[in-house]
């Protein structure tokens, strides 16, 4: 419900016409092998579909813990099995394979976000004088809690982008 939450506040804020919401099926993908994490999505996906939570202008899943372009494309091809008919029926889920209507850079775009918001932070002159550090994300060390898709792509666009000198993980 708090991941919702700040979903609804970030659209707000940058005005992109999408409330927030957040599903899933509460399982640990490493107990499952890969037939059945494609029937348990296709499945939540018929769900979805039944209760009119999945639609291009209803709500449109993206990947997040545990799920990514392989799980989209599932989504995709089951919600195009049931609704192929209708014109916009891939703009269902995001975060799908390029080869499947996705959108180059979608992977490693929250990295990239986190990256762009900590290089306007420590640009700041008056924010980086608070905390006694010359603006400029150059030359700084980032520690970084976790190195999923967010991190790890954060941690590598800070280096390759913004002259960050180095990362740890904790």
């Amino acid at each position: 419900m708090a991941l919702a939450a700040l979903m609804t506040y970030k659209c707000a804020i940058v005005d992109v016409p999408f409330g927030g919401a957040k599903g899933g099926v509460k399982i640990s993908p490493r107990n499952y092998t890969e037939e059945e994490l494609e029937r348990i999505t296709r499945r939540y996906t018929v769900e979805l579909m039944r209760k009119n939570f999945i639609g291009p202008s209803l709500d449109v899943p993206a990947p997040d813990y545990g799920t990514g372009e392989r799980e989209m494309a599932w989504i995709l091809d089951t919600y195009q099995t049931f609704k192929g008919g209708e014109i916009d029926a891939a703009g269902c889920v995001t975060g799908k394979p390029v080869n499947q209507n996705g959108i180059n850079g979608r992977t490693e775009a929250t990295g990239r976000g986190v990256f762009y918001g900590l290089r306007e932070l420590c640009n700041d002159a008056k924010l980086m004088a608070k905390v006694k550090l010359e603006p400029g994300i150059a030359g700084k060390t980032m520690v970084i809690q976790g190195m999923g898709n967010v991190g790890s792509y954060a941690g590598k666009i800070c280096q390759e982008e913004g002259g960050v000198k180095g990362h740890r993980r904790i």
